[in-house]
C-alpha cells in the first residue's frame, strides 16, 4: 500500500533545516516555509512556488490573515488555494515559476526562482525597515509585488487586487504619524 503523504527525501530535509536555521526569518516565517515545502511534496510539485507560500501564510500567520480582513474574499482565496491540487493548479506541475522580474537566487533551497527571489525581497524589506528578521507580512508584500507570481494569479481569481493588497500592507508597515498639535 502506498502512503498517502510521500516521505521527505534527504534533500527536502536539508531544505527544511536551512529554512528553520535562517536567522533572517522569524520562527513563524520559517514554519511557513516548512509548511509550504510539505504542501509542495503532497501536491507532487518539484519546487515550492509562490502559491504554496501564500497558502501557508494564510494558514499560519494571523498578521497576514488580518490584512485580508473578514468576509468572503479570504474564503474565496482559500478555496482557490485548496483546489490547486485538484483543479487549475495541475497545469503548473512540472513547470518552473520564474517571471524574470526578480533576480534568480543561485541557491534556491527547493524554492522556485520566483519564490526564492520573494524570500530574498522579504528579508531585504525587513532589513530596510530595521525590523529584524523577515515576517510573514514581508513575504506577502514580496509575493503581491510580482505580477507574474502564481500567488498573484490566485489573488486575481479570488477577486483580490494585489495592488490594493500591497497598499494595505504598506499602510500597516508605515510608522505611526505624529499629531501636529
Amino acid at each position: 500500500m502506498q502512503p498517502r503523504i510521500p516521505r521527505q527525501s534527504a534533500d527536502e530535509q536539508v531544505v527544511a533545516a536551512r529554512a528553520d536555521s535562517d536567522a533572517r526569518l522569524t520562527g513563524e516565517l520559517a514554519a511557513v516555509v516548512s509548511a509550504a515545502r510539505r504542501r509542495a511534496v503532497r501536491d507532487g510539485d518539484r519546487q515550492i512556488d509562490s502559491a504554496h507560500l501564500l497558502h501557508s501564510l494564510l494558514e499560519h500567520d494571523p498578521e497576514v490573515r488580518a490584512v485580508f480582513g473578514e468576509g468572503p474574499g479570504i474564503a474565496r482565496l482559500l478555496g482557490y488555494l485548496v483546489q490547486r491540487s485538484i483543479g487549475y493548479g495541475l497545469r503548473w506541475q512540472g513547470s518552473v515559476e520564474d517571471s524574470g522580474a526578480v533576480p534568480v537566487v543561485a541557491e534556491s533551497d527547493g524554492l522556485s526562482p520566483l519564490a526564492a527571489g520573494a524570500m530574498e525581497h522579504a528579508c531585504e524589506r525587513a532589513a530596510a525597515r530595521g525590523a529584524g528578521p523577515a515576517r510573514g507580512i514581508d513575504l506577502l508584500a514580496a509575493l503581491a509585488a510580482d505580477p507574474e507570481a502564481r500567488a498573484v494569479e490566485v489573488l486575481h481569481r479570488a477577486g483580490i487586487d494585489p495592488g490594493v493588497l500591497l497598499g494595505g500592507i504598506e499602510d500597516r508597515s508605515a510608522p505611526p504619524r505624529r499629531s501636529s498639535r
